[in-house]
């Protein structure tokens, strides 16, 4: 390049600042669109304040989130018979995915895929979806109802029974077919609860192989202790380990794995480094994030474990815990996928955590505030 002074016109030079401004701003939205990819289970939350006696008659723990059994089935009726219900688009990944893009604030950097049936249900996701500026491709099965999950919120704690249905048939064919795959291509940044290892564990280790051949980043969450209680469901995990760049979870969670593995302590500090001290494909170094819920959370990586502070909110300000650490990941995310330092991405997950926690369900205002205001 000429250097300044030596009589040729360098490109650009003549034109005013607020042109090259708007110019870099057109280069982000493009190398943006589409940067962060999710794959889950889309659920309609169907979320209640409840008393406990109904906690106790269908055996729910509060702070715990289960698969429906046919004991259970009778519950989704009785919530929207019996309690004053709202009707909420989510699923752990969709949470997340909606809250990143909620903090990147620019239109479809987000894309969701999953599935659900050809009903009003999936189509209010589809379109709230759509209102948050999250680019879904579900696949329809018109054979079966979109998923419902049971919400029991509780003096801000929550109890979860997620019904599948339609999300528990997702398969591969769909991401396999070129413009559904044309999206795991122009990501940068993957995002797949450990939920989903219940639906398709093809499609995990497709998008993760994917990622590892690419040098992209994917991230996965424990999700719930079934994960790691079901031997299959473990395995399933474990297969897609090696390839986990960053890997999500609460203490619960974290202690779970530590017990399934035959490690005897309970020191969530020494749990996340093993963990990120497990096999990794091509030798690249994980990082894991463990949330504490009011407590700092814990992030080990190279050796090193470092706590992060979340924000303290006054227990009056409390509204529901449901989907704390679904827009905790969210907020990180939306850090990650721009490149930015760990300690951004924790306190960006914290931020995106308390505001949701004031909210009933996972929801957020219209723009974040502060500096991410700006964004």
């Amino acid at each position: 390049r000429p250097a300044a002074g030596c009589g040729i016109e360098q490109t650009g030079a003549h034109l005013p600042t607020s042109y090259h401004i708007q110019a870099k701003g057109s280069r982000q939205l493009a190398r943006m669109k589409g940067a962060l990819l999710g794959m889950g289970n889309p659920i309609l939350d169907i979320s209640a304040v409840v008393d406990q006696s109904i906690l106790d008659k269908y055996d729910l723990k509060l702070n715990n989130a289960i698969l429906c059994e046919d004991k259970h089935l009778p519950i989704y009726k009785e919530l929207e018979d019996n309690y004053s219900v709202e009707l909420i688009a989510g699923g752990a990944t969709q949470n997340s995915i909606r809250v990143a893009q909620w903090m990147l604030q620019i239109p479809n950097a987000t894309s969701y895929i999953g599935c659900v049936g050809s009903d009003s249900y999936g189509e209010t996701m589809r379109e709230k979806c759509k209102e948050d500026g999250v680019n879904v491709q579900y696949l329809e099965d018109p054979n079966t109802a979109t998923g419902t999950c049971a919400v029991l919120v509780s003096g801000g704690e929550r109890s979860l029974v997620a019904n599948l249905a339609a999300a528990n048939n997702y398969k591969i064919d769909h991401l396999r077919q070129p413009e559904i795959f044309a999206l795991v291509e122009k990501a940068s940044v993957f995002y797949i609860s450990g939920f989903f290892i219940t639906v398709s564990p093809e499609s995990i280790m497709t998008v993760a192989k994917h990622a590892a051949f690419t040098n992209k980043t994917f991230c996965m969450n424990l999700s719930a202790p079934f994960i790691m209680q079901v031997p299959p469901f473990k395995a399933a995990l474990m297969e897609a380990m090696p390839y986990i760049d960053v890997l999500f979870g609460n203490e619960t969670e974290a202690e779970t794995f530590a017990q399934t593995e035959g490690w005897e302590t309970k020191d969530v500090a020494q749990i996340a480094m093993k963990i990120s001290q497990l096999p990794s494909e091509g030798g690249k170094k994980r990082r894991v994030v463990i949330t504490q819920g009011k407590d700092p959370t814990i992030v080990a990586y190279d050796g090193k474990v470092t706590t992060y502070d979340i924000i303290v909110l006054p227990k009056e300000k409390l509204v529901d815990t449901n989907g704390a650490g679904d827009a905790y990941v969210g907020g990180y995310l939306s850090q990650l996928v721009q490149g930015k330092p760990v300690a951004a991405c924790c306190k960006a997950g914290a931020y995106a955590a308390n505001v949701v926690i004031q909210q009933s369900g996972c929801k957020f205002p219209r723009k974040p505030s502060g500096e991410y205001a700006a964004i």
